[in-house]
């Protein structure tokens, strides 16, 4: 008699599986890199499967969720694809939210086990303290020689016990991740991600973002972002390349590492690319192993793309834009498109559709702006506990992004901006980027900034936050009167502040949030 249970067993190919798979094809191959500690790929297979037995033997099962609060280092790599191996609910946890924004995660998702890096738990046990209680496990991660905290085991006794991983079938639709999003409410939304989202998505980004098996890939942006973890870490694992793990992208420990381990691959925002060019003596290390750069999380500053082309020559880039609820990775614009089509977001991957939509949830023609819609099987499973939220976002059969966009006579896509920055003022859109690219034209202009703040008669006004390059004497008057020679008069500042440095997350996003609270002016005064 045929047995279900045996097809879906010999026909299984889940996250879970990927580090046994790649240890078969590269044993002994360096997996894992992170200071002092260097896995083959046979020791990073063996560590995920002790590491998924013990969470089984600690009386985890398929659906529970466990909560990952960590910076970057071999251990979340060990536990992600570990909780993947087991069934159970990946929920990693911004290590820079305040314990009341960690609890609500925590009760939102009913975690049943928390692991947090020793230098994390103080403020993991106030976000525990003010939980409803569901966790009954806590496991430290140990970055030091420090005792383990009280209260906690040593997550080091998962990793080495000597546990068998578990039997479970894992459906290509069964939820294995829950990813929380920022988004613009009050609260976070959790995005539950399947095995099969995640794998679509590893091999576009393998296709199109040209990633493959020889690749020495520099992580250090942070791993608890699908960003890092997806499309970048997950899909080096799924392809056998070589992953050195730092803790923050710190621009002179990249440009050692760089150096030091033969880096030929690095992810990073426009802000650390500034950053790295910006660095005392970067054209002293030796970045001649470099060869693929992406970006993501907002448009390269054109100037910016010149001189990375500039002085990384040999470095080809390619621009990756998406979102949590798409795995991430939707659309990328490729190397050879870079200068030609500057700022564009690219052409859907291999595994996604993309189209405009009007307000009527109608598609628009080439050059018309709208909401960008996607349908792919790259797409999460909806949002946890919301059913109108995921209904909203799917409406239609298209999940829908939030983002406005449009498609050229070549068929890429540019973001023209997120709906929530967009700027209204005196009855016209605002992109925010388009002033931004304006002001990068400037000389002198390191980083800058642009959203919109309430104005009495305006409705919104816009207002430019500019951080000078070194040595730089730019003022206010000097950005303006700038913008007055390439932009219409409502799309110019009607503010400008010179700083020292833009607020970012540690994904390297600027905070448009924190300077609207810093920075909202009271134009009734003015």
């Amino acid at each position: 008699m045929i047995s279900p249970l045996h097809i879906d067993q010999a026909r299984a190919h889940s996250l879970g599986s990927l580090p046994r798979r790649a240890a078969q094809r590269f044993p002994g191959k360096v997996a894992i890199v992170d200071g002092n500690v260097e896995l083959t790929y046979d020791d990073f297979a063996d560590m995920v499967d002790r590491t998924a037995g013990a969470m089984s033997e600690s009386g985890l099962v398929q659906g529970d969720r466990l909560a990952l609060f960590s910076r970057n280092c071999w251990q979340f790599a060990i536990v992600a694809f570990a909780a993947a191996r087991a069934g159970v609910i990946l929920v990693p946890i911004n290590f820079m939210l305040r314990p009341s924004e960690i609890a609500f995660i925590v009760d939102f998702s009913s975690a049943r086990a928390f692991i947090a890096q020793d230098e994390l738990v103080p403020t993991a046990v106030q976000a525990l303290s003010q939980s409803a209680g569901s966790v009954t496990e806590r496991y430290a991660i140990r970055s030091s020689s420090d005792a383990v905290p009280r209260g906690w085991e040593d997550l080091q006794t998962w990793i080495d016990r000597d546990a068998d991983a578990p039997d479970v079938n894992i459906g290509d639709d069964d939820p294995i991740r829950m990813m929380f999003t920022s988004g613009t409410e009050s609260k976070p939304k959790g995005a539950l991600l399947s095995s099969r989202a995640l794998m679509w998505q590893y091999v576009s980004c393998a296709i199109d973002g040209g990633m493959s098996g020889d690749d020495v890939e520099l992580h250090s942006l942070p791993l608890y972002h699908c960003a890092q973890l997806d499309s970048f870490l997950g899909t080096d694992i799924y392809l056998g390349a070589t992953n050195i793990i730092v803790p923050a992208p710190e621009p002179v420990t990249l440009l050692r590492t760089i150096e030091a381990r033969g880096v030929t691959k690095l992810f990073a925002p426009p802000t650390v690319w500034i950053s790295l060019l910006r660095a005392p003596g970067f054209d002293e290390y030796d970045l001649s192993s470099l060869r693929k750069g992406y970006y993501g999380a907002s448009a390269m500053p054109v100037e910016i793309l010149k001189e990375i082309q500039a002085r990384l020559p040999d470095v080809r880039l390619w621009n990756l834009y998406g979102q949590t609820e798409m795995s991430p990775t939707a659309t990328i614009l490729t190397p050879e498109y870079q200068l030609s089509h500057p700022g564009a977001a690219g052409r859907p991957v291999l595994n996604v559709e993309t189209r405009i939509h009007d307000l009527d949830d109608l598609p628009v023609g080439s050059g018309e702006v709208g909401e960008v819609v996607h349908r792919s099987p790259q797409t999460m499973l909806g949002y946890f506990n919301d059913e109108g939220k995921t209904a909203e976002a799917f409406r239609g059969g298209w999940f829908h992004s939030g983002d406005l966009g449009y498609f050229d006579d070549d068929g890429m896509l540019h973001i023209v901006d997120r709906k929530k920055d967009m700027i209204k003022s005196g009855g016209e859109n605002v992109a925010s980027r388009e002033v931004e690219e304006a002001i990068y034209l400037l000389e002198g202009v390191s980083e800058v900034a642009v959203f919109g703040v309430t104005h009495p008669t305006w409705v919104e006004a816009v207002v430019a936050v500019v951080v000078p390059k070194p040595g730089s004497p730019l003022t206010e008057t000097d950005v303006i009167q700038h913008t007055r020679t390439l932009l219409a008069g409502y799309k110019t500042p009607k503010q400008v502040v010179i700083a020292q440095d833009l607020p970012k997350n540690p994904s390297g996003k600027i905070l448009k949030r924190s300077l609207r609270e810093t920075y909202g002016f009271d134009f009734s005064e003015t």
